[in-house]
């Protein structure tokens, strides 16, 4: 256990590290160190938040976790309000306090992980059946997607969509009650982004990358030739020439694009290895974790961390349309930044308190040996 949350913290404390660097390079020409500035707050805030979930008991989670739930909810339909959320490129993400800033759908990402790990927890025997199983848990899941997806947020909607399946597949649900719903929820966001103008034209230009560079496939475009250009070592830190205006919101989605230009291919795969490592080790802490409801939390977390990274990663690689994801630990995104490393420390307590395997007996006669010397 201690390997994995050394390569854990280690992992993240790089990811954090080159974020940082990759966030003043991408983004000191037009703001300066505006942006590296709110980050390290946000960061230092993360810190903060990251050590209190590793000292505190992550059982102690079960008695909030539905207040939690409440209060997730409540700030995703004050979003809604008008004159209320903040509406920024057509999307009411955001609600605002003075210069405070935050994005509410980032905390109930959390907080329906944490109330799904603790009903799981209570109702673990009856998970296989329809409505302990599917019905129950798809209310209050259903009530937080459909909130995040009237932002719109489809991406955000659909990863925590996939994250509370594995959730609940980690749970013992049936596939047979499970598959059906899925589908017919595939199908319905088939037909509402066949309908929808701008999603539809971002699923053309991801099909039709050159045809529509100049248009919505710009980001994407843009962002491989950042890769091309960057090579094997890359252009140099602060060298590159796809944030001077080629890339929009380079500094936050498409910031994995500017570590290939500047840094080249032995960064961007170092980053994928690190979230690679990141799974493995959430993956193995749940695996050791104290209780039921320590597995699935730490499953549900480990998952929101990797998928968004991958989806983010698929995304600016052309592997899959745009989906408006930051990717973890490095783009620009305070309220991302700062629940990504309460995940972490989240992880940690889980960790800190995992079963300990009882010592194998190398010598399983050692206990007869005085009775067959006695003899």
């Amino acid at each position: 256990m201690k390997t994995a949350i050394t390569i854990l913290v280690f992992c993240v404390a790089a990811l954090l590290a080159l974020g940082m660097v990759m966030l003043y390079s991408s983004s000191m020409v037009q703001v300066g160190a505006h942006y590296l500035m709110l980050q390290f707050v946000w960061g230092a805030l993360g810190l903060a938040g990251c050590f209190v979930a590793m000292l505190m008991d992550y059982r102690q989670l079960k008695k909030i976790a539905w207040p939690l739930f409440g209060i997730a909810v409540l700030l995703l339909v004050l979003v809604l309000i008008p004159h209320v959320g903040v509406r920024v490129n057509g999307a009411k993400r955001w609600l605002r306090y003075g210069g405070f800033t935050l994005q509410p759908s980032e905390f109930a990402k959390v907080a329906l992980i944490i109330a799904l790990a603790r009903y799981g927890e209570n109702h673990l025997r009856q998970m296989t059946s329809w409505k302990r199983g599917i019905l129950i848990p798809g209310l209050f899941i259903g009530c937080v997607l459909g909130l995040i997806f009237l932002e719109p947020d489809v991406g955000n909607a659909l990863l925590l969509a996939a994250v509370s399946s594995v959730i609940l597949l980690t749970a013992g649900i049936r596939l047979k009650y499970f598959l059906p719903p899925v589908v017919a929820a595939a199908l319905a966001v088939g037909i509402f982004i066949y309908n929808n103008p701008m999603r539809s034209g971002r699923v053309y230009s991801w099909l039709h990358v050159e045809e529509t560079k100049r248009e919505k496939g710009l980001q994407a475009y843009q962002g491989m030739v950042a890769f091309g250009a960057g090579g094997w070592a890359g252009l140099g830190l602060g060298n590159g020439r796809q944030k001077l205006g080629f890339v929009p919101e380079h500094h936050t989605d498409f910031i994995f694009p500017m570590i290939g230009e500047e840094l080249g291919v032995i960064a961007t795969v170092f980053v994928v290895s690190a979230f690679i490592a990141i799974i493995i080790c959430g993956i193995f802490i749940a695996m050791r974790a104290h209780d039921t409801f320590g597995l699935l939390l730490a499953t549900g977390l480990t998952f929101l961390i990797g998928l968004q990274a991958f989806i983010n990663i698929a995304v600016v690689t052309g592997v899959l349309p745009n989906k408006g994801l930051p990717l973890p630990f490095i783009s620009y995104g305070g309220s991302n930044l700062l629940m990504m490393l309460v995940c972490v420390g989240i992880l940690l307590s889980v960790a800190r308190r995992a079963r300990i395997p009882e010592p194998v007996n190398p010598n399983p006669f050692a206990e007869e040996l005085p009775e067959a010397q006695a003899s």
